[in-house]
């Protein structure tokens, strides 16, 4: 099962992300795909934690290029993420987190199953 989960980067609780992840490997019956921005902290961060210490997910990370493209960096990321499909999208969501909500936004707008915590 192919999982697009974006999240808030200061995601204070890595145990929901980690539940919601076990949640859909069970539903799946085996592996996941988690694909996530690669911030090394918050919601990304637990997803690949997870993923390491479980072995039930295998990553693919797409990290904004902040430097070549400035602020409209992670908006092209979240939809690279979004256009390359996911059976479901996880969405962290802290504060109206402004990135987090643009690619839960694009994946409903896509028809991807969508799933949203919010905090």
């Amino acid at each position: 099962m192919r999982i697009l989960l974006t999240g808030s980067r200061d995601w204070p609780r890595p145990q929901t992300v980690s539940m919601a992840l076990w949640s859909l490997y069970e539903e799946a019956g085996g592996p996941l795909l988690v694909v996530h921005g690669a911030c090394p902290t918050g919601a990304d961060s637990a997803a690949s934690e997870w993923c390491r210490a479980t072995r039930c997910g295998m990553e693919e990370k797409h990290p904004a290029d902040w430097t070549r493209h400035g602020k409209k960096a992670g908006p092209a990321r979240n939809q690279l993420m979004v256009d390359k499909g996911a059976d479901v999208c996880l969405a962290f969501i802290k504060d109206n987190s402004k990135g987090a909500s643009h690619c839960a936004e694009r994946a409903m707008g896509a028809g991807i199953d969508t799933r949203i915590w919010r905090m």
